[in-house]
């Protein structure tokens, strides 16, 4: 792993890397409020032991990327979509497979829209429609959004309870493969380890903008994965078949019992999916 701090669009971005500088370029974008620390190392480097150069990076307001006071609103959708073709700038890539979870999936559509000749494919995971036929769908389940209403009570100063809030987040997450507690402990160790202000998190909740992309997934022309699980609370299965419908020859990938998450049990499938894609270009 190889860690920078990049200037990008007046900001710094916090990004690491895996892998050869010279195999095919892989960009990982998590969703909101989410730091790089949960695209798993162990992942990364699967992907890259695949002959890919794989890079992550923390969105402003995580990590240690930029932060705003928390409760504030600085950026849009669009800005994160510049933030990730300025990563792709500062390590000098003129291309890349985008491969992007949730919020992530979304930025990436934005990206093959508005960079097209920057993308050469796109994996959207646990992610929906950019616009306003994800209204359409099945709504986010209420106990997520109970979970993260009573961050209000939690004790930032205490790192143990704060590390137990992050990873149980994720269980609210969970589809019914076993939760993986020690992992997701772990991880949020580490986010919190690295992260400058954690509730500054929270600002991604305000995320606006990017009205100019809305319902335009049928002009996506690179070929496209969408992985989805099928006991996604967060953004349910039917998204997944939404958004592999509206973008033209997108092939859809199944998890079995899989939540809104990247599950170790799934990495195999999801990393096989990566590589066949990027590798049609």
């Amino acid at each position: 792993m190889r860690e920078q701090i990049l200037a990008i669009n007046k900001v710094e971005i916090c990004s690491e890397s895996f892998g050869n500088p010279e195999n095919p370029p892989v960009l990982l974008i998590m969703g909101a409020m989410a730091s790089l620390d949960w695209w798993d190392d162990e992942f990364c480097q699967r992907l890259a032991d695949q002959g890919r150069f794989v890079i992550r990076y923390d969105h402003r307001d995580v990590g240690r990327s930029t932060i705003y006071e928390p409760g504030t609103s600085n950026y849009t959708i669009t800005d994160l979509a510049d933030d990730a073709m300025g990563v792709l700038d500062a390590y000098s890539i003129q291309k890349a497979h985008i491969v992007g979870m949730s919020l992530g999936g979304m930025i990436g559509q934005i990206l093959a829209l508005r960079f097209p000749e920057r993308v050469l494919t796109l994996t959207a995971i646990a992610s929906s429609v950019f616009g306003t036929e994800q209204e359409k769908l099945p709504p986010m389940d209420q106990r997520i959004l109970d979970y993260h209403t009573n961050s209000a009570s939690v004790d930032w100063s205490d790192r143990q309870s704060v590390i137990a809030y992050l990873a149980d987040g994720w269980k609210t997450l969970a589809g019914s493969k076993p939760f993986e507690q020690k992992r997701m402990n772990k991880l949020a160790v580490r986010e919190v380890n690295r992260a400058k202000q954690l509730p500054s998190r929270f600002n991604h909740g305000m995320l606006q903008g990017g009205g100019e992309y809305f319902d335009r997934m049928g002009e996506i022309r690179v070929p496209t994965v969408i992985i989805h699980g099928t006991e996604d609370p967060a953004l349910p299965y039917e998204h997944g078949l939404a958004l592999a419908k509206s973008i033209p020859y997108a092939e859809l990938v199944t998890l079995e019992g899989a939540g809104h998450e990247i599950h170790s049990e799934d990495w195999g499938k999801i990393i096989d999916s990566v590589v066949k894609l990027s590798s049609k270009k």
